[in-house]
């Protein structure tokens, strides 16, 4: 188990580049549009969110390297553009070329919502699958936590401090893709491609006790269950289509990264000032690490659909909460309190869940394009919210933007209640088949 833990801690890194990248540009944001003079229409849709863009082509895409090069070599290609990413977004000084970079960073964060969750599955015992693969989640809010302390402390340094906030990622990044070439590839997927003698040492190397011959032969069934041409859309996955579809959707349509990519800003509209506003960003970050970590604890205990209700309710009365400061002028800190519990709301709910789930519905053979379909739902819909953020603020308000999430997260309690399974316990191939075959239970 202790190597297990090692090489899922190692894959799980990539999250930790994925929450950095995503959230230090908030650091830059206003920075980036007076230096360069942009509107706020451009500054949203090109400069903030091409990254969001890249990663919804790195979601689409992603499972074609996954499946063909392996998830381990993926993993390799993801940190290696995460490298020149950071340094090229650093380096330039135009609109577009920041942009060009920023969209690379995008691909290796779509690429890793497929590569990471699926390698972290397929070498992880089933009681322990849930815990292991939101290490993903945890490296995301750990992340995310660095990212807004760094770009805190960094906030004087030198002319331009905005170039510090996003060179200094290509620290870690240059760290994990060094460490990622010691772990082995996934046994399941050298089954797949038949690589028996291969898959045999990493099964007999992850459990020596285990019968490797029995465990081969299981996993080699599902894999040839396998027909030519067979693919997610078929009408026997229609069930786990929808159910992946559905949890990308509602985690988008809480405001979530909404929020993260403008949390200075939204503060700033609540009446903070700007190095206030900066400062409370942290704190959104050790939130979201200590609810996180309750998740991990709790996933493989109380099981999927348990924490998604709970984070459900807690969307609705934190959202609602938030729309409320804003429409009845609270000012102050309730606006920060209020999106305190929210990620947290989060952070136990969505945020442990759904990378977890998605991995868990498919069968072997089908689970990068079922990532890969699930991931470009959320990072299509993850490019498209943040975009509108700052126009949606100067129309309609904050207030009215915070209530429609709200409303969001009613239908999201809804799909928890009456639609969605619980997965904790069972094995992949177990998973692969009920699901398919619309036998499971909740």
């Amino acid at each position: 188990m202790n190597k297990i833990l090692v090489w899922s801690i190692t894959a799980a890194m990539a999250g930790f580049l994925f929450g950095f990248d995503t959230v230090v540009i908030s650091g830059a944001d206003k920075q980036l549009q007076l230096i360069w003079g942009t509107s706020d229409a451009f500054h949203g849709s090109i400069v903030m969110a091409m990254a969001l863009w890249g990663t919804v082509i790195g979601a689409i895409f992603g499972g074609i390297p996954t499946n063909r090069l392996g998830r381990k070599n993926t993993l390799l290609w993801i940190g290696i553009f995460y490298v020149v990413s950071a340094l090229g977004s650093a380096m330039v000084n135009d609109p577009f070329t920041f942009a060009f970079f920023r969209f690379l960073g995008g691909l290796g964060v779509g690429a890793s919502t497929i590569a990471a969750p699926a390698y972290i599955s397929e070498i992880a015992p089933a009681k322990d699958r849930g815990r292991l693969v939101s290490l993903y989640q945890f490296n995301i809010v750990l992340g995310i936590l660095i990212a807004f302390l760094s770009n805190y402390l960094l906030r004087n340094t030198g002319a331009e401090p905005w170039r510090w906030m996003l060179g200094v990622e290509a620290i870690p990044a240059v760290l994990y893709t060094m460490f990622v070439f010691f772990i082995p590839r996934s046994p399941r997927w050298l089954i797949s491609r038949s690589k028996d003698d291969e898959a045999r040492k990493v099964l007999k190397f992850m459990n020596p006790e285990d019968d490797i011959e029995q465990k081969m032969q299981e996993i080699r069934q599902q894999s040839e269950v396998k027909i030519s041409g067979e693919h997610i859309l078929l009408l026997k996955y229609r069930f786990p289509l929808i159910l992946v579809f559905l949890i990308a959707f509602f985690n988008q349509l809480s405001g979530i990264n909404a929020f993260l990519y403008y949390a200075p800003r939204i503060f700033e509209a609540a009446g903070l000032a700007a190095s206030t506003a900066l400062f409370s960003s942290i704190g959104i970050g050790i939130v979201n690490l200590i609810f996180t970590l309750l998740g991990v604890f709790l996933i493989d205990r109380l099981g999927r659909r348990k924490l998604l209700f709970i984070g459900s309710i807690g969307y609705i009365i934190s959202l609602s909460l938030v729309a409320a400061s804003f429409f009845l002028n609270w000012g102050g800190l309730t606006v920060p309190i209020f999106l305190f519990l929210f990620i947290a709301a989060h952070a136990i709910g969505q945020g442990a869940v759904i990378w977890v789930f998605i991995s868990e519905v498919f069968p072997n053979h089908l689970r990068a394009s079922g990532q890969s379909f699930g991931s470009s739902t959320h990072w299509i819909l993850a490019a498209l919210i943040p975009s509108f953020i700052p126009y949606l603020f100067s129309t309609i308000g904050p207030g009215y933007v915070f209530a429609f999430f709200a409303f969001m997260m009613a239908l999201q309690l809804l799909f928890v209640i009456f639609m969605m399974p619980e997965t904790k316990g069972k094995t992949l191939e177990e998973l692969g088949e009920e699901l398919s075959l619309k036998k499971f239970k909740s």
